[in-house]
């Protein structure tokens, strides 16, 4: 009954499917310039389209920052990768398609099929970098496991970290400092070292970024095990949020990552503060469309949106753990990260035992 009362309030406050049904596709613009007090929640709203939807076509996460004068896509990108399938015509006897859904991952999909990510790459003229969009078709290459072998070979390359340690990177619209990160090899620690930023800094297109060489940064990635003695107002937490895992039929693999998530998050603590207008035990953003912050600082209900699914209070404006394809068989820290957006993924993984000490403790 919660969630259904959740879902009332929800539909009361953002009439989503009632702007779908006034609002005929042909009327919404290609693209809308971004006005000061806009949020890609309202902007979404506004034309009858789902926010994430609207986040992925402009290559944007959760935490993205948008800005006046921003110009910002509203309708799926054209499909320009079309021409890539021209690799795939040698194993087209036996070759698969799949159509990207909202939420889809390069990952899940080569799990889903039994591949890899290197093949469904390499088959369909794709990058680690590229995005991905809702009705583009992939093609799946069973035979195409063995082109990982190349990959590993730029990464022995000696010179690599050399060539980094002058590198500058510009930043355009939708970059974030993980995704920089990841693009040049380093991490996310070096950049802030290299350009005296911090976690709570906000990076802005056309902003010139050094990628400091740091080619064994990533060796180190894996966070060691974190542990921690919960006090009265975590535990009461931790036992809400297992709670309402298992009444929705939650594994108790994602609640460990809904436990994890929250300490890394606010340290399984309901905080009405936190970075921009993050709040609550998750730090979801009410501007991202996560909810009023009375909503979001509601315990039951950021918990519930948190897991997502069919009870999902806030319906498909915002993605769940049990809306993304494929989670049960990615890494605690991938399907944590696959919610969030973190700058720091690996920080899920660390919590992972406690996590599921904290089930038998207070489940």
């Amino acid at each position: 009954m919660p969630a259904e009362t959740g879902s009332h309030q929800r539909l009361a406050t953002v009439p989503t499917s009632a702007v779908l049904k006034s609002v005929p596709a042909h009327t919404t613009p290609a693209a809308y310039t971004v006005q000061y007090g806009d949020t890609v929640a309202a902007i979404a709203a506004r034309f009858g389209l789902a926010t994430v939807d609207v986040l992925t076509w402009n290559d944007l996460g959760w935490r993205s920052v948008i800005y006046p004068g921003q110009s910002l896509r509203l309708t799926a990108p054209a499909a320009a990768p079309a021409p890539a399938p021209a690799p795939s015509p040698a194993p087209a006897p036996s070759a698969q398609t799949h159509t990207v859904v909202a939420g889809d991952t390069i990952f899940a999909i080569a799990q889903k099929y039994g591949t890899s990510i290197d093949a469904i790459l390499a088959a369909n003229g794709l990058s680690r970098d590229s995005v991905i969009y809702p009705g583009q078709v992939i093609a799946i290459s069973a035979a195409a496991s063995p082109q990982p072998a190349p990959a590993p070979a730029p990464a022995a390359v000696p010179p690599a970290a050399p060539d980094t340690a002058g590198t500058t990177h510009m930043v355009v619209v939708g970059d974030t400092l993980f995704a920089i990160a990841q693009k040049y090899g380093t991490s996310v620690a070096a950049l802030y070292a290299a350009n005296g930023l911090g976690p709570s800094s906000i990076i802005y297109p056309g902003q010139s970024i050094i990628v400091a060489a740091a080619a064994e940064a990533p060796a180190s990635t894996p966070a060691p095990a974190e542990t921690a003695v919960l006090n009265a107002p975590q535990a009461e937490n931790a036992a809400m949020i297992i709670g309402i895992g298992r009444e929705l039929g939650v594994s108790e693999r994602g609640i460990a990552i809904a436990l994890a998530t929250s300490m890394v998050e606010s340290w399984l603590r309901n905080l009405d503060w936190g970075d921009r207008d993050s709040l609550g035990l998750f730090q979801q953003r009410p501007s991202t469309g996560w909810g009023t912050p009375e909503q979001v600082m509601d315990r039951d209900r950021s918990i519930r949106v948190f897991y997502g699914g069919q009870s999902d209070p806030n319906g498909s404006t915002t993605r769940g753990l049990l809306d993304i394809p494929g989670w049960e068989s990615m890494t605690f820290s991938e399907a944590a990260q696959s919610v969030q957006i973190s700058a720091y993924p690996e920080r899920y993984g660390a919590w992972e035992t406690a996590a599921y000490e904290w089930i038998a403790l207070y489940g």
